[in-house]
């Protein structure tokens, strides 16, 4: 190992000898060694921790310091020399703590006076011995940390301060420097975390703060051998890894897999109990990683593809979810675990889920590169710090999507090279939420990366989400942001073909969502000049807007979207009402169009007092569509008598009857 670090091989021997059980060390009476009548004035506060308790401490570190260095001859009078005189400083100190303290003191507090007496002493690596063994609560205030952290094994526990004061108090042992700077590394390092408001974190993360407080605070002699020794100990899981556990290599348990080339290689699985042990992360499954693996590897066959071993994997997750609901997580891990391997050239098996954020940030610039080179990104992207940007990325906060969420992110949103023969995701969740952000901050003249950090932050917290049109285009060559189209179609047939149906072509293509009003075409039976025929009415025309988002799906991602508005006083109203029936002729219905009524006041006051409610030609009342209020109930009444009179046409209902129609195409 590296020679700069001589502490690195202590540290592992220490490491064991403090984790050998009590039963198979040496035991020695520390506390004989102590003059008679020595003792501590914290006995009353803490019951039983006088003098001899704290010689025993000592000791105890002391002797796995020792037996980590294979030393045989232990309770030599040196040593015991040594514990007496520094239990009788601690003494000393304990005491001089309790009349400043008002006779209070907690044993949470000694361990650092221990901690300091030894350090006075310069023995550095006797203190750390006693932070191996202790690894308590240092006593000391912490901010409040919501966020949980991931450990390497996957299990997810609460944040705890103190196993981080604890780590960085021996960095600072194993540099023979003073510890007491610990706490405020440790504290400023938990300040970082409740900022970044993450639910979870990874633990390489978090040491990767660790060392960037280390150097802010100037210890730099500190951050250097804490980074060397992170190095060593991952060079170290990297060999121990490859001496892994035995692979299951019987043969019912291995399949011959057909690869995109078309070549062939057995498959044992061992892949797929490392996505299982992945998915399960932070959840409460009342299943063994053995029977859930029984449970996906179902229909899986020989000679199967990998794209059939992919799809039956996620499709046996799915199935699950009946079972408990924690499996709407668990399914989407498994989708996401090959989602990162398409995109990302990462691999479970080879890399882990260690290396992920490392991958994002790798792939990043590649990613921007690669969609502006097939045409399907904004080159104004590239304007961006992508490195910035990059460092922002957080694999893990992908976690609490559920099954439903992430497929239909795969099915709709993510874009897709098809440039080759076989298609594949350009982006990851964390890539499609960066390059939404990026989209709507291009025109941003000041501190844009951090607008974008801002919002990429919301985003993969699920705290906001924009609408579909702004989350398919945002930093593409066509940056459609808006969602909806408010329009008005008037009594031509130029304003029916140009505005309710081309003009609705194009803004559907761009998904955008269209909301129109058809009350001024005329309705069915009214005279048409130009001809000298009659009207067909609205219907027809409506159901070839229907057919226009159908045909215009919005690039193939998903239906064009689009509500029909009409007037309660329309004479096509009747059947505008069944529009959305399933039965009757399929001409004059609109299965894929929502429809929507404009109800006036003055109709509730009808239906209220059971009076008689008049359809009206829109072309003969014209004015009718743009009054509303008591102006338009003016004008309404003037109509009525209009009709009375035979001067307009008119055709009276109760006002009930018509009330009873509208209901029931709702319910239906």
């Amino acid at each position: 190992m590296n020679p700069e670090l001589p502490f690195y091989h202590e540290d592992i021997a220490l490491k064991q000898a403090v984790r050998t059980p009590a039963s198979a060390k040496p035991r020695f009476n520390w506390r004989d060694a102590l003059p008679s009548g020595a003792e501590v004035a914290a006995a009353p506060a803490i019951p039983g921790f006088d003098a001899a308790r704290i010689a025993d401490i000592i000791g105890s570190a002391l002797t796995d310091l020792l037996l980590s260095r294979q030393v045989t001859d232990i309770f030599t009078e040196q040593n015991r020399q040594f514990v007496t005189a520094v239990a009788s400083e601690v003494s000393h100190a304990v005491s001089t703590t309790l009349q400043k303290n008002g006779g209070v003191i907690s044993e949470s507090q000694i361990i650092p006076i221990i901690e300091g007496a030894l350090i006075r002493n310069n023995r550095h690596d006797v203190a750390k011995s006693l932070l191996f063994s202790s690894g308590s609560d240092m006593g000391f205030n912490a901010p409040v940390v919501t966020t949980r952290l991931m450990r390497r094994n996957h299990q997810v526990v609460a944040w705890n301060q103190s196993k981080i004061d604890l780590a960085v108090r021996k960095a600072f042992l194993s540099a023979k420097m003073d510890s007491a700077p610990a706490e405020r590394v440790a504290a400023s390092v938990s300040m970082r975390v409740a900022e970044m408001g993450l639910p979870l974190i990874g633990i390489e993360e978090v040491q990767d703060i660790v060392q960037e407080e280390l150097m802010r605070h100037n210890h730099f002699k500190v951050a250097e051998n804490y980074i060397l020794y992170r190095a060593m100990r991952s060079r170290q899981r990297t060999e121990e890894a490859s001496k892994a556990a035995p692979i299951d290599d019987r043969q019912e348990s291995m399949l011959l897999i057909k690869g995109v080339d078309g070549s062939t290689y057995l498959w044992n699985g061992e892949e797929l109990r490392q996505r299982i042990t992945y998915a399960m992360t932070g959840l409460e499954i009342m299943m063994s990683v053995d029977d859930i693996e029984a449970e996906l590897r179902r229909g899986l066959f020989n000679e199967a593809s990998e794209a059939d071993l992919r799809k039956t994997i996620e499709l046996n997750a799915k199935t699950l979810v009946e079972r408990d609901a924690d499996f709407a997580k668990f399914a989407a891990r498994i989708s996401l675990s090959y989602i990162y391997e398409e995109v990302l050239g990462w691999s479970i098996a080879r890399d882990g889920v260690a290396k992920l954020k490392q991958f994002h940030r790798d792939q990043f610039a590649d990613y921007i590169t690669r969609g502006i080179a097939i045409g399907r990104l904004s080159p104004d992207l590239k304007k961006y710090d992508l490195a910035k940007l990059a460092d922002a990325l957080d694999p893990l906060a992908d976690m609490d999507f559920e099954f439903l969420g992430i497929q239909t992110l795969y099915d709709r949103y993510l874009i897709i090279d098809k440039t080759s023969k076989t298609h594949r995701r350009l982006e990851t969740p964390q890539f499609f939420w960066m390059r939404v952000a990026m989209g709507l901050f291009l025109r941003e003249e000041t501190n844009r990366e951090d607008w974008v950090i801002r919002l990429h932050a919301l985003y993969k917290s699920r705290r906001f989400c924009s609408s579909t049109p702004t989350l398919f285009n945002a930093g593409t060559l066509h940056s459609q942001l808006s969602s909806c189209y408010l329009y008005k179609v008037d009594d031509t047939i130029e304003s029916i073909m140009i505005r309710g149906i081309a003009e609705n072509a194009f803004l559907s293509k761009w998904a955008g969502g269209l909301g129109g009003s058809w009350t001024a075409v005329r309705g069915t039976g009214s005279h048409i000049k130009g001809t000298n025929g009659e009207s067909q009415g609205v219907l027809p025309f409506l159901k070839l807007h229907n057919d226009q988002l159908v045909a215009v799906n919005q690039g193939g991602k998903r239906r064009g979207s689009g509500c029909a508005y009409l007037e309660t006083w329309h004479n096509d109203f009747e059947d505008f009402l069944e529009l959305r029936r399933n039965t009757g002729d399929d001409r004059r219905r609109t299965h894929d169009m929502n429809t929507a009524n404009w109800i006036p006041d003055l109709f509730m006051k009808r239906l209220k007092s059971r009076g008689d409610w008049t359809l009206f030609m829109s072309n003969e009342v014209s004015d009718l569509h743009e009054t509303y209020g008591a102006n338009f109930e003016k004008r309404y009444v003037a109509y009525e008598a209009l009709a009375r009179e035979g001067k307009i046409f008119g055709k009276t209902i109760p006002a009930l009857e018509l009330w009873k129609k509208m209901l029931g195409m709702i319910f239906e």
